[in-house]
């Protein structure tokens, strides 16, 4: 047998060696890898952030759930509402009704109530207040308070709660409802966030007043201003 030379041999065994490739299941198994890393990632990095956003620092310092508590801790506690019969104090019931009462105070500070007229004074049961008269706002009082004596006066409105309507005004406005007794059957209908504390008997000052067949006061009565304070 004739010796082949060396080169022959050396070209020979490129030929059959040839370029070793990748196999499909491992390309389909390193893609595996890749998206489960990615996705692993993505869940620490959302619960780092989860977790830090419960103590991030605000400039000042304080955390954020502190700086919460801080901001609810400067919400008045109080509103003292000069009428032209005298002057009530209401206390605002921040923690119950907190939408309400910030709503309540932003119209407060801006002024909203001063010159609103007691529209609707409807003895024994409650005097309402409006910028705009909307005699649908009381039609329901009005058909009740024949019977408010038979009412059960054991369930949630009390005498001097202060409430507003719970159906949205067009004019975006804010109208007030004072409870003369207790209307059980009204929780449907008005949000109470705060209860009269000082001035009850200015509030039977204006419950007295003479009106006419419509429970309109014929000597106008209104609000003169509101100011909030942190103590009564």
């Amino acid at each position: 047998m004739a010796r082949r030379k060396p080169q022959a041999l050396l070209l020979q065994s490129k030929k059959k060696k040839g370029p070793s490739g990748v196999s499909v299941p491992t390309i389909i198994v390193l893609v595996y890898i890749l998206i489960i890393a990615v996705m692993v990632f993505s869940l620490f990095s959302i619960y780092r952030y989860w977790s830090r956003r419960s103590i991030v620092q605000t400039p000042d310092g304080i955390s954020t759930s502190k700086a919460i508590e801080r901001k609810k801790s400067n919400i008045p506690n109080y509103a003292l509402i000069s009428t032209s019969k005298g002057l009530i104090t209401v206390e605002l019931f921040k923690d119950g009704c907190p939408d309400i009462v910030e709503k309540f105070i932003d119209f407060s500070q801006k002024g909203h109530f001063k010159g609103m007229k007691f529209t609707r004074v409807i003895k024994n049961f409650v005097i309402y207040g409006s910028k705009v008269d909307r005699p649908e706002a009381t039609e329901d009082c009005t058909l009740r308070e024949k019977y408010s004596i038979q009412l059960d006066t054991s369930l949630k409105h009390d005498v001097f709660m202060l409430g507003t309507s719970k159906v949205k005004h067009e004019s975006g406005g804010f109208d007030l409802f004072i409870t003369t007794a207790p209307i059980p059957d009204l929780n449907d209908k008005i949000n109470v966030f705060g209860r009269i504390i000082k001035g009850e008997d200015v509030m039977q000052e204006i419950k007295k007043v003479d009106t006419d067949d419509h429970y309109r006061p014929k000597t106008p009565v209104q609000i003169n201003e509101v100011t909030l304070k942190h103590k009564s």
